[in-house]
């Protein structure tokens, strides 16, 4: 149960986090760009991806083998690229904010798929 609480608070940590980028991206806030930010975003991350694949382990549940968690691993690929075009890569800020959008949807979709246990939850 330890990774499963690690886990999810890493899940909390990283979405409260890409909110706040998020929001210091759309203000054009120069805190986005120090290292401070970048350091604390990659910790998160790493330690949401350490205990994903420790949880993995423990329930003997991979991806590819199960749907859910290939839909999860799937969407979160697409996740981290729309997030990258949102932080870093966008061309301009209306599709930086487009991309922020829609990671956010993703994520929801993702913690959904975590939920439920399956790849289509809304229905």
């Amino acid at each position: 149960m330890l990774f499963k609480y690690i886990h999810v608070s890493a899940v909390a940590l990283t979405l409260i986090f890409f909110i706040i980028r998020g929001l210091w991206m759309i203000m054009d806030a120069k805190v986005l760009k120090q290292k401070w930010v970048k350091i604390l975003a990659i910790t998160i991350d790493s330690l949401l991806l350490a205990s994903a694949v420790i949880l993995t382990i423990k329930i003997s549940q991979y991806p590819f083998s199960h749907p859910w968690l290939t839909a999860k691993v799937l969407a979160l690929v697409i996740y981290i690229a729309l997030g990258m075009i949102a932080l870093h890569y966008g061309a301009t800020k209306k599709i930086r904010i487009a991309a922020w959008l829609a990671a956010l949807l993703c994520f929801g979709y993702i913690a959904s798929v975590a939920l439920t246990h399956n790849p289509m939850p809304f229905y």
